[in-house]
Parts: structure tokens; sequence; C-alpha cells
């Protein structure tokens, strides 16, 4: 199976070889690689965790600071999160969703109540259209 992602084999590692942090990045980036290979869940851990950060960077946008920031110009709270699972093209991918007092703060990374991500249920209605066998698409 061809893969999309750039070889890792390719970026270069930081700092000098003698070094701890040398090969301690070294060793992360080797077990990083293998559990790419191996076809672990890093890839699924990977996009929960960039998906979760925008969450928060849009949570933080929304009200104006960052959590536990004061300043003069917040416009709200947060109060705590909800979980969420999304389905996505390597999985499902647990979320927690920031929430504010209000109840106002909206994620524009997913509708409202949608649970799986548009690319993937395009893809569904694609193999539908073209006549894929429910067998073959499971």
């Amino acid at each position: 199976m061809a893969s999309p992602l750039v070889s890792l084999s390719t970026i270069p590692c930081t700092g000098k070889d003698d070094t701890m942090t040398g090969m301690h990045s070294k060793s992360k980036l080797a077990e990083f690689k293998s559990e790419l290979e191996s076809g672990g869940d890093a890839v699924r851990e990977l996009v929960r965790s960039t998906l979760q950060e925008i969450l928060e960077e849009e949570m933080t946008g929304a009200l104006g600071a960052a959590k536990s920031e004061r300043t003069s110009d917040r416009l709200g709270y947060r109060s705590g999160y909800y979980k969420r699972h999304l389905t996505t093209r390597v999985g499902q991918v647990e979320l927690r969703v920031p929430q504010d007092r209000n109840g106002v703060f909206s994620t524009e990374l997913f509708e409202r109540y949608e649970r799986s991500e548009k690319a993937f249920v395009l893809a569904l209605m694609q193999m539908q259209v073209h006549g894929v066998s429910t067998r073959k698409v499971a």
C-alpha cells in the first residue's frame, strides 16, 4: 500500500548524535517510524491530537483569552468539555470539545450533529454511485 506520507528517513534530526537529546530524538523518530510501518494507531493519535489543538485554539479565539488568562477583552468563560466521536479516514477518534458558559461556542471543524468527516461520506456516496457492492465497501 503506497502511503502519501513523506518518508521519515528524509527528515533531518536536529542536535548532535553524541548528546543525549540527539539520541533521544533519534530513538523517538525510530519508534514513530516503526509504529507507522506496523500499522499501529500512531496516525490516528496524530490526527486526534491535531484536531484537539485546533478545537482549543478555536475556543481561545472565540473567548478572546487563553485558558486561565485574565484580560479585560475576554468575551466569556470556559465550562468544561464534552466527548465527541468523529469518524475519519484513519478510523474513529474521540475528541474533547470545549464548552463555554453561555453555550454559544460552536466549532467550525465539524457540523453540529456530524459524526464523520465530509470526505469520508463523499467517498461512500461515490462508491454507491459507481456500483461498488456493500461487501467490498465493508
